[in-house]
Formats: structure tokens, sequence, C-alpha cells
């Protein structure tokens, strides 16, 4: 019977590398999840995706103001609720 075969260089350097990119990841998590724990909140209640977003049907765009087939909707004044 022969002897066990060492581990060769080509091996021990891979998996040296593999060991690196898991350290690295680590550190990635660990600098995310300290970010996140400092990142001020947000100021005001309001979504900024909702943003002037009012309840009920929207106006349409402009683009679609200039067809011929349709009357200009009446733009509803800032002092009425």
């Amino acid at each position: 019977m022969g002897k066990k075969s060492r581990p060769s260089f080509k091996k021990r350097q891979k998996e040296m590398a593999r060991q690196q990119k898991q350290q690295d990841k680590q550190a990635q998590r660990k600098a995310r999840s300290e970010l996140r724990g400092t990142a001020s909140p947000k100021v005001g209640d309001e979504d900024p995706d909702l943003a002037g977003i009012r309840p009920g049907p929207q106006p349409l765009p402009d683009e679609w103001l200039d067809l011929p087939d349709r009357p200009r909707p009446k733009e509803p004044s800032e002092g009425s609720s």
C-alpha cells in the first residue's frame, strides 16, 4: 500500500482563498449592519413615494388632457377640502 499523499500547494492556496473570501463577506455584513444601525430615521411621516397623492381619483397626466373627445376636468380649489 502506498502512503497517503500530502495536500498539494495548489489545494492549500485554494483553501486559503476560500477562507479569505468568507472573512471579507463577514466584514461586509458587519459593516452593512452597523450602517443600518446608525442610519437616521426618516424625517416626517409621509412616504416620499406617496408624496402629493390624495385619496380618490388622480388627475390625468398632461399628455392625456389634449385628447379632443375628453373635456378638461375642473381643478379643485386649494381652499376647500
